[in-house]
């Protein structure tokens, strides 16, 4: 249902209406309503407005003031028009022990005065345009929620039905003429606890309110407060912007004090948890009393003594309105702790004469952030124009005046405040630039105003279809219609920006950033140094911090300096920010998760010369460029070369004499194992890896059982030809070539088998071991212990075994005497495995020597067999030919053949034949000893030409017999059975 327009009622008495209790006719004029407010929101408003009048009610019963005259003086700035806009202005400060305080020269009358300004300049282009123009109905909220909402009453009054006329008539019987303004909108509150409180109101009869200084983050919440917008952004930019501001200041420990109101308690909460996120600590966190009352000296003095209490947090915030921040400072003087705080200002108070007057010093060096605003176009001459005279709509211009210039002014109304100015005014006195200090942020005032002449321009055009007049749709305006053209809204206002409401309904977020500092001796001014604007903050270069003592550089709100990266953390109890720092020990850095703890680097690392990460210490294993490495390839690549030389020679002479009687095969597979041994050493110089520790692994123990099982094999048969022929004529079993091959070949593969078995239990692998704190050493694992020794273990034993038949063969006849260097080879060997064992084992710290001498042992061991098997051969084919050849025999040989056991079955049918053959044999024989006597007479026994004919005529053996004469004779046997 529409609502009637105002005045549509008939009168009633007035008199009957006043007899009533004030209380019984507030509840019926609620209560009497019609279309647009059901009984349910009437009674809703009854018991919540209820406990705000016993409240208020209270108050004026507790205060008791001096004064016999009615104080406040309820009064209201109207202004006519066709769309009446509310307003609720802070004109008189909040007192404590009265209901108002003094009048407020900035926030409130240059903030009514900018809203009728406004409209002053608005209503010609909507006369002309949209053919209605916009009044006002301005009202005083004293800064207190509790007044404020009791004055926002007068705001709905137009949206409830006027006094039923059953109830009120006046004495003549006629109803009584109650005309209502009806408020389409309302502009206000100015602080965020009284914004709220009549926001709530305002919520349940459908009028948008639109604040120009309410900024609690609070109001951005549209489910409890739909019918709220502001034209100034929400204190969550600003608590941002002073975040950054602290980072810039690189302060970590700090201190906040902050209003006991909606305001102050919002953006404390969400200050703690961004200080938080950015590792800034609080020290201390005190409430400025606000709602509960007006603080007195000794609260502000405790407060102040708190904040000292924490002398490294130099630096406070202070999220407050001026009043209280004007108690800070003076507590802050009185004390004499002027130099121990710099300040971090909020909107609330920042760039306020009733702070900064008279508290300079200590106010001086203030950083705060104000929503960045721009003069109002033509107020600043509209407002310095205004008398008493010229000036009758705002009702409270004349206590402005009286308070502005100090003096009484005639025939005014009585005040707490102009009692006790003797100097009556002249009315002559003029406002100047000079004496006047205006309010930075008047802008947000004007863009409210501006923003509802916009919502009902629009919403005109739409309803009204372009005709001049309000139309009856527009006749009440419909409150949820005009909020949906109030938020789309977009326009340049009176100070030249562009505006338009964000998604939450909230002004742009855009800060200009103030400093309060000394411009010259003895004088100081608010001075914009940058400005906060997409949530970046950017100072102006032109401009330079100043703290107190003309001090460029901002002071330190720091509790405990960082440690050094070699020092942990020790914190002191309940302090976040406050700790000592105490030095990690030798080889340890800090903990990089955990601050208050020490962490020793691991094995192989050492921390860096600054003792912030630990570092890889360089991998250290036997590089090719060593003097040790060069040292053992260079022995190896002699060896390599003498062997290969060796190896020529007889491949040059494979069917000579010498070659062939040393037993070729045995002497190449000595060779080759000889050549691994000297190879090896060029393993030991690649980098350990598990593929290469392996090859190391099997490569040394197979190398030595090639060479020791070859040599082994040659021992073995020349002890077993000899000791057989002691025992028998008979010939030794498997002395054959391919015998000896097999031997030899056999003796390699249980090696091999060994290698195959311990590459599988124990395998070799490549690992960095650490003999000092400060090593890092890249080695085979075989090498840190004595698992090679289990490699080494068959060829010892092989070792051991030749070593026993070159003793036991040491006494074989001289024709033989490849045993004599067999013999010595085996001696020396020992020598210098004996000599090893102990090196090896001595050299645990030393893994680069205990490789080197492993190398060295293995090269050297193989230069010693190739030495004294293979020199006296050489010595023979290179420097004496001629005894490399089958010398001629001097004189007829006669063979006598002895029958072998293997073949004496074989030969069974020539048992005769053999016989006489074998008598013969023996025969000459005799003769041939006979001739010879013991003393004249010398065995020659050359070794190369008995084993060359053992191919040819297996187990012949060639004697060649020289007596004292000269006469050679040449005897061959062949040994049979």
């Amino acid at each position: 249902m529409k609502r009637r327009r105002p005045g549509s009622h008939k009168t009633k008495s007035n008199e009957q209406k006043l007899d009533q209790p004030s209380h019984i006719r507030s509840r019926k004029f609620i209560m009497s309503h019609h279309g647009c407010c059901s009984r349910f929101k009437c009674w809703t408003l009854l018991l919540m407005m209820m406990p705000l009048m016993a409240i208020s009610r209270m108050q004026s019963l507790n205060s008791q003031p001096p004064f016999n005259f009615t104080w406040p003086a309820k009064k209201a700035a109207d202004m006519e028009g066709d769309l009446i806009l509310g307003g609720l202005m802070m004109i008189h400060e909040r007192q404590d022990d009265i209901t108002c305080g003094p009048v407020m020269p900035q926030g409130g009358i240059q903030a009514l005065e900018t809203m009728l300004f406004t409209i002053d300049q608005i209503n010609p282009n909507l006369s002309s345009t949209a053919g209605f123009t916009i009044g006002a109905h301005i009202l005083d909220d004293c800064d207190k929620d509790t007044y404020g909402l009791e004055q926002a009453v007068a705001f709905i009054k137009g949206s409830i039905s006027n006094i039923d006329d059953t109830n009120y008539k006046c004495i003549d019987g006629t109803v009584p003429d109650v005309r209502n303004k009806v408020i389409s909108g309302v502009v206000g509150a100015s602080s965020s606890v009284t914004s709220i409180q009549v926001a709530n109101l305002l919520r349940l009869f459908k009028i948008p309110q639109v604040s120009f200084f309410s900024s609690s983050p609070e109001l951005s919440n549209k489910q409890r407060f739909e019918y709220f917008t502001r034209t100034i952004p929400s204190d969550h930019h600003q608590v941002m912007a002073i975040v950054q501001m602290i980072r810039f200041l690189k302060w970590s420990y700090i201190s906040i004090l902050y209003e006991e109101s909606t305001y102050g308690i919002k953006a404390f909460e969400e200050l703690e948890v961004l200080l938080a996120k950015n590792n800034i600590c609080i020290a201390v966190k005190e409430r400025l009393v606000k709602d509960s009352g007006v603080a007195g000296e000794a609260a502000y003095n405790g407060i102040v003594h708190k904040l000292n209490s924490k002398p490294k947090a130099k630096g406070v915030i202070i999220f407050g309105s001026d009043q209280e921040v004007s108690g800070v400072m003076r507590a802050v003087r009185r004390n004499n702790l002027t130099a121990n705080f710099n300040w971090i200002g909020s909107d609330g108070w920042a760039g306020r004469l009733l702070v900064s007057e008279g508290n300079e010093p200590e106010v001086e060096g203030t950083l705060a952030f104000l929503p960045q605003a721009h003069p109002v176009r033509g107020f600043d001459n509209y407002f310095l124009s205004l008398t008493p005279q010229n000036n009758k709509r705002n009702p409270w211009f004349i206590e402005f005046w009286e308070n502005h210039f100090q003096c009484r002014y005639p025939s005014s109304s009585p005040t707490p405040y102009n009692q006790d100015w003797d100097r009556t005014c002249t009315g002559q006195e003029q406002l100047t630039p000079e004496g006047t200090e205006f309010e930075g942020q008047l802008q947000y005032v004007s863009d409210a105003v501006m923003a509802f002449a916009n919502a009902f321009k629009d919403m005109h055009q739409t309803v009204c279809h372009g005709r001049r007049g309000l139309c009856k749709d527009m006749v009440p305006i419909d409150g949820s219609e005009l909020l949906k053209y109030l938020r789309r809204v977009e326009f340049t206002g009176l100070s030249g920006d562009r505006f338009q409401f964000d998604e939450y309904g909230d002004g742009p977020a855009r800060y200009d950033l103030i400093h309060f500092k000394q411009v010259s001796p003895g004088r100081y001014r608010w001075q914009r140094i940058g400005e906060y604007h997409s949530g970046q903050l950017k100072l102006d270069t032109n401009e330079e911090l100043r703290f107190r003592g003309d001090q460029a550089t901002p002071p330190e709100s720091i509790c405990s300096h960082p440690c050094n990266a070699s020092q942990a953390k020790k914190y002191v109890e309940g302090e976040g920010c406050c700790w000592t720092c105490v030095e990690c020990v030798l080889y340890q850095i800090r903990n990089p998760d955990d601050e208050t703890q020490c962490f020793a680097c691991p094995l192989g690392t050492l921390p860096n010369v600054e003792r912030s990460q630990c570092l890889t210490i360089p991998e250290v294993y036997l590089r090719p460029d060593s003097g040790w490495a060069i040292g053992a390839m260079s022995f190896s690549a002699v060896g390599i070369a003498l062997t290969f030389t060796v190896l020529g020679v007889f491949l040059r002479h494979n069917d000579t004499p010498v070659v062939r009687a040393s037993g070729r095969e045995l002497s190449y597979v000595l060779l080759s194992g000889i050549l691994l041994c000297y190879m090896v050493s060029f393993l030991f110089v690649l980098r350990p890896t598990d593929v290469v520790c392996g090859v190391q692994q099997t490569a040394i123990g197979l190398c030595f059982s090639v060479v020791y099982a070859a040599l082994f094999t040659k021992t073995n048969r020349i002890a077993r030809i000899f000791r057989g022929g002691k025992k028998s004529a008979g010939r030794p079993g498997l002395i054959s070539p391919k015998s000896q091959l097999a031997i030899c070949g056999g003796l390699v593969a249980i090696q091999g088998l060994i290698l195959l078995a311990l590459l599988w239990v124990s395998p070799s692998v490549a690992k960095h071991v650490h003999p000092t704190r400060e090593d890092n050493l890249l080695v085979c694992s075989s090498f840190t212990d004595a698992s090679y020794m289990m490699a080494f273990a068959y060829p010892i034993l092989l070792i051991l075994l030749c070593t026993v038949y070159a003793v036991v063969t040491r006494k074989i006849p001289a024709a033989f005497n490849e045993s004599k260097y067999i013999g010595f080879t085996m001696y020396t060997t020992c020598v210098i495995w004996l000599a090893f064992v102990p090196i090896y084992f001595s050299t645990a710290s030393h893994l680069p020597l205990r490789i080197t001498s492993m190398s060295v042992t293995i090269s050297l061991s193989a230069t010693v067999t190739l030495a004294c098997l293979f020199s006296p051969k050489l010595y023979i084919i290179i420097f004496h030919p001629e005894r490399n050849v089958r010398q001629a025999l001097t004189m007829p040989t006669t063979k006598l053949s002895f029958r072998n056991k293997k073949n004496s079955n074989n030969q069974s049918s020539n048992n005769g034949t053999n016989k006489t053959e074998s008598a013969k044999g023996l025969s000459t024989s005799s003769a041939v000893q006979n001739q010879l006597s013991p003393t004249s007479q010398q065995i020659q026994s050359q070794l190369p030409q008995t084993e060359n004919d053992q191919e040819e005529n297996e187990g012949d053996l060639t004697v060649k017999m020289m007596s004292t004469t000269g006469t050679i004779t040449v005897s061959r046997i062949q040994l049979k059975d």
